[in-house]
């Protein structure tokens, strides 16, 4: 039951720190407020963003190996399938502007130069994207949870 509760706490703590730097890089990353200490920001925030989104889907795997339910409780789940496509989708969705947060550091730090305009909208929009979707995953695992 200890080992149950430790998995829970820390997948729970897990999905609050990813919610909340993916919240902290939409709303820096708009044109508005882009300068080099934000541009530097986007780049901190998107690594601990990432280490967070590791340990969610790590401590996720884990509930699901050595958890009370077991694996064969949750592969038998519909939700469950649902739930781990759209966070795969969020995953492949959050490449992208990671890649570009680095590539804005470089060329700062290179060059002095900030992102142009377009660059940061069409960011902006893969991590409101990925900030929509999150509470859908919320949503289908409140409805999992009553048994659905």
């Amino acid at each position: 039951m200890t080992l149950e509760a430790v998995l829970a706490a820390l997948h729970l703590v897990a999905i609050l720190t990813f919610v909340v730097f993916l919240s902290s890089q939409a709303a820096l990353c708009r044109m508005e407020w882009m300068n080099a200490a934000v541009v530097e920001r986007l780049a901190r925030l998107d690594v601990i963003y990432g280490v967070a989104g590791a340990l969610m889907i790590a401590s996720g795997v884990a509930r699901v190996l050595w958890g009370i339910k077991g694996a064969s409780w949750y592969l038998s789940q519909p939700l469950f399938h649902i739930k781990i496509t759209i966070i795969l989708v969020m995953v492949l969705l959050s490449f992208w502007p990671s890649l570009v947060f680095r590539r804005w550091r470089y060329a700062l730090r290179s060059t002095g130069a900030l992102p142009a305009a377009q660059e940061v909208a069409k960011v902006r929009r893969l991590v409101m994207i990925q900030s929509h979707v999150l509470p859908v995953v919320a949503v289908i695992a409140v409805f999992w949870a009553r048994g659905w």
